[in-house]
């Protein structure tokens, strides 16, 4: 049976017959096609296609309202979670008002989850759940927003402002890797609750400055397993939210904690886990140690060879850009700027907000421009150490908080 309908009532599953537009609007060169995956939906939705014909005899059709469902469906049939709506995409700008609040409002969510888990209370997951959900619209409409102003943590925030990071850079890896619409919620709530577990270790522990004792390393090696504890006794946890609670410090090569597995032995789950939380670790700034540049950190994180499944890890390059969100970078045209948003089409061309002109040695209007566009006329030549430079408040800069 044709229907038509909105491309905002599309989802995955759907058998597309015909778009609703002249031929240079459609995303597609073929007229049909069913909607196996979650990129060519969002392809769909952010072109100039308002609507299209769908074949119910071929693929999904449009979910019925509840107050459809007869009395019958509803007490014998468990609702599905309904799939991710892909929105249109956003501005860096017009993402990063909203990814703020995000960000605070998710602070005190985790917050009080979190510090419930301290009392010895199960979790109270209806806020996580929500705040999943929150986080994934965000990064569908500009990943780089959210995901970079997760990065600014001081040190009585980290554990929390960590959970959102990792949430986030969770789900856009699982976009980047092709995952459906429950496993890329999966992913973001594994993402959210893998350091529960960091609640049963001292905070002298967690805020010491210095190395850590030998008992101490041990006591803050537990909190996979701890944290593990917690969610088993926590309502409506996903599997993969234990699996990486549990796994996220395994290694590929099987040198990881708490139980050494190996390669294709570790969730896939637990490989991207592993991969985001490291990332965002060794980004941010500690209370022992000044977070690494984006770009520094991807390298580093290359050399560690047998630490992160290889596949994942080039994956997770791809999703974040070789030069990554919040990376200072020099152009040719010799001025000075942050890396704020990735293009869809090269990783060698992002969009980068300009501050500094090393021709006059001084600060400059900053300016986003658009290095997809320059092309031949303007590119990165390399990175930047903004303390070598003498450069003041880089991340106030890009993240619109200066």
């Amino acid at each position: 049976m044709l229907k038509q309908i909105n491309v905002e009532q599309l989802r995955v599953g759907m058998f597309v017959q015909k778009f609703c537009s002249t031929w240079d609007e459609s995303p597609f060169w073929r007229t049909s096609l069913l909607l196996d995956n979650l990129k060519d939906l969002q392809k769909i939705q952010v072109s100039d296609v308002a609507a299209v014909w769908i074949d119910t005899s071929k693929g999904l059709d449009v979910e019925k309202p509840v107050a459809e469902k007869n009395e019958a469906e509803l007490t014998t049939q468990k609702i599905a979670p309904s799939p991710i709506v892909v929105p249109r995409r956003a501005s860096f700008d017009d993402e990063m008002a909203r990814a703020k609040k995000i960000c605070a409002d998710g602070k005190t969510a985790v917050t009080t989850m979190f510090q419930e888990a301290r009392m010895g209370n199960a979790l109270n997951t209806a806020h996580a759940h929500s705040l999943v959900e929150e986080i994934s619209s965000s990064v569908m409409r500009n990943p780089d927003a959210l995901i970079s102003l997760a990065r600014l943590k001081n040190k009585d925030d980290y554990t929390y402002m960590h959970s959102i990071a990792v949430c986030a850079l969770m789900i856009a890896l699982a976009k980047k890797l092709k995952l459906d619409d429950k496993q890329t919620r999966d992913a973001g709530l594994a993402g959210l609750l893998h350091d529960v577990g960091k609640m049963m270790v001292s905070q002298s522990i967690l805020d010491k400055p210095g190395k850590l004792t030998d008992d101490e390393f041990v006591a803050v090696k537990e909190h996979p397993v701890e944290g593990h504890k917690i969610l088993l006794e926590s309502p409506d946890v996903t599997e993969a939210a234990l699996d990486v609670c549990l796994h996220h410090h395994e290694r590929f090569d099987g040198t990881g904690y708490p139980h050494r597995l190996e390669g294709e032995n570790i969730s896939l789950f637990a490989r991207m886990g592993a991969v985001c939380d490291v990332y965002d670790a060794i980004t941010s700034n500690r209370v022992y140690k000044a977070g690494w540049e984006p770009s520094e950190s991807l390298r580093r994180m290359a050399e560690w060879k047998g630490h992160f499944d290889p596949a994942v890890f080039q994956a997770f390059v791809k999703c974040i850009g070789i030069y990554p969100t919040g990376a200072l970078v020099k152009l040719k045209t010799g001025r000075i700027g942050v890396v704020v948003e990735q293009s869809e089409n090269s990783l060698l061309t992002p969009k980068v907000k300009v501050f500094f002109s090393v021709k006059s040695n001084a600060y400059i209007t900053p300016e986003v421009v658009d290095l997809a566009r320059l092309e031949g006329y303007d590119k990165i030549m390399g990175l930047e150490d903004a303390e070598k430079l003498g450069l003041k408040n880089v991340h106030g800069i890009w993240a619109g908080v200066a």
